[in-house]
């Protein structure tokens, strides 16, 4: 599966999950972990801070860029206030401009590099990867949390992607 369709298909089951309702919400996939609202949230952030990377190594190769605390963002931008429609807005806008940059810079620059604050050097060409791993991450996550079954074959799966990525690292 390419990069492209990756990005759509994970676009589009995530973009089903904000029409769940309030108790499909509040569920979790495991004690103590992030409920499904809050999952949504931190997938538009983690999208919009993902896209500005990219942004960054096309236009700006070999800088340094840095780690967001993903604990940080949701407390401070208050996932338990936030409304979720205005992070589906969010997330469908930036997921444009991530599918947009990926068919135009995927191939041709995916050997751009940038030195990530945390994980060293990296490429372009891995973080858009790691965007369709991050998501399909949480999905599954979501799956769990909601007692549907997991990804059909051919899907990816955490580590065919971004191997050296720990699963609950975004960084």
């Amino acid at each position: 599966m390419d990069i492209i369709d990756q990005l759509e298909r994970t676009r589009e089951e995530t973009l089903g999950y904000f029409r769940l309702s309030e108790a499909e919400l509040a569920s979790r996939y495991a004690p103590g972990k992030w409920s499904v609202r809050w999952l949504l949230h931190h997938l538009c952030d983690a999208e919009t801070v993902l896209y500005d990377r990219i942004r960054r190594v096309i236009s700006e190769p070999r800088q340094v860029i840095w780690a967001f605390d993903q604990d940080a963002w949701a407390q401070g931008l208050e996932y338990e206030h936030r409304p979720l429609e205005i992070s589906r807005d969010i997330y469908l806008a930036v997921r444009a401009g991530v599918i947009d940059a990926a068919r135009r810079h995927y191939e041709r620059d995916g050997h751009r590099e940038f030195v990530h604050s945390e994980t060293g050097v990296r490429t372009l060409g891995e973080e858009f990867d790691k965007i369709a791993w991050h998501n399909e991450h949480h999905l599954q996550q979501i799956r769990h949390a909601l007692g549907r079954p997991g990804p059909e074959p051919g899907r990816i799966q955490p580590g065919d992607e971004m191997r050296n990525l720990l699963p609950d690292q975004m960084r």
